[in-house]
Parts: C-alpha cells; sequence; structure tokens
C-alpha cells in the first residue's frame, strides 16, 4: 500500500476556505428543555459528527476538570452542550452510550479520557475517522484541517483564540459556539466523503 503524505500548512493556506455553519443552524444547549428537545433530534440518527471542548490548563501537571462543552452535528445542523446542568450531562452520556448512533470525529482518545474522568461512562460506538485514513495510506494522522484538505480541496479556518478559551464560561462566545459547532459537523461531513 502507498504511503501517503498529509499536506502541508502551506499548501492547505492557498486552499479557498471551507464553508462552516453559521449560528442560524447551530442550538447551543444549557438547560434542560433544550437537552430533551436536542435529544429528540439526534437519539433517531444512524452517525452524528463528536468533539469535545475543555477549559486549557496551564500549570504543570493540571487535570482537567473537562469536557466543558460536548458538540453533536447533523447534515445540516450542530448542538453544543454545555455540561453545568444536570440533564445536559444526562442526555450527552446517554448520547455517547448509545449503540445506535455512530459518533464520528478526530482524535478522539483525549476526549475519551476525559469522559471517562469526569463523566464517569465508557463512550461507545465512537470512531475515530483518522482510522479509515490510515487503512488508506496515509502516513501520519490527520486532524481536521488536514482531512478537509484532502477531501474537498478546500481550507477549514480554526481560531486559535477559540482553541485557547475559557470553554467553562456560563455564556459561550458567538466565537466558541461557531468554532465547536463546525469541528463535529467538518468531521461528519470528511466522514460522508469517505464512505
Amino acid at each position: 500500500m502507498p504511503r501517503i503524505p498529509s499536506p502541508s500548512k502551506d499548501a492547505i493556506a492557498l486552499l479557498p476556505e471551507f464553508p462552516r455553519l453559521t449560528l442560524a443552524h447551530i442550538t447551543v444547549v444549557s438547560h434542560a428543555n433544550q437537552a430533551l428537545q436536542a435529544y429528540e433530534s439526534l437519539q433517531g440518527l444512524s452517525v452524528v459528527g463528536f468533539d469535545t471542548e475543555s477549559k486549557p490548563t496551564f500549570i504543570a501537571n493540571e487535570i482537567s476538570t473537562g469536557p466543558h462543552v460536548v458538540q453533536f452535528a447533523t447534515p445540516d445542523s450542530a448542538y453544543v452542550f454545555q455540561l453545568r446542568d444536570a440533564t445536559c450531562r444526562a442526555i450527552v452520556c446517554q448520547l455517547l452510550m448509545s449503540t445506535t448512533v455512530l459518533k464520528v470525529g478526530f482524535g478522539l482518545a483525549g476526549d475519551g479520557t476525559q469522559i471517562r474522568r469526569t463523566l464517569g461512562i465508557e463512550p461507545l460506538n465512537v470512531l475515530d475517522i483518522n482510522t479509515l485514513f490510515k487503512a488508506k495510506g496515509y502516513v501520519k494522522e490527520l486532524g481536521v484541517k488536514s482531512a478537509v484538505a484532502v477531501m474537498f480541496n478546500q481550507r477549514f479556518v480554526k481560531s486559535r483564540k477559540a482553541t485557547t478559551s475559557n470553554w467553562a464560561n456560563q455564556v459561550l462566545s458567538e466565537g466558541q459556539i461557531i468554532y465547536a459547532a463546525n469541528d463535529a459537523w467538518a468531521a461528519l461531513k470528511v466522514y460522508e466523503t469517505l464512505i
């Protein structure tokens, strides 16, 4: 099998921008009623995009208390769950333990570790899309940016500011919401195209 290199940062920078979900297609889920409505929309699906966000740690040996946000995406929308509310946490746990809903994303090993530690559950039916790229001969793990470049010949824009922002905030910024939703949504789009 040929060993395929990942696209370089410079090559990706030259590509046209990948379209993103806008706020109109994103639901922030922070209360019980919203969580129950989101569950109704998500639990019957066969596959969703998936990712988590955690408040960064800046001190050596500091253990993260995340995930603080868990996001699920459908082909045309995304749900960004904040985990302060008990019902939101319970619904997220139900979705993560569902054996009928496949959760797809990138670099999910760390997410799984945090979920097990903080939520006390074992995520089931989860697929790291990198396993599919590895089977195709890609040498290095691809992140969502590289995968979007490979699959769509487009540049996935990720805000460095949002990456390192405080995901435990009571109110998420517009930038955080768009960032979180699109990480999960782009993963789903890559998966759909791959298969």
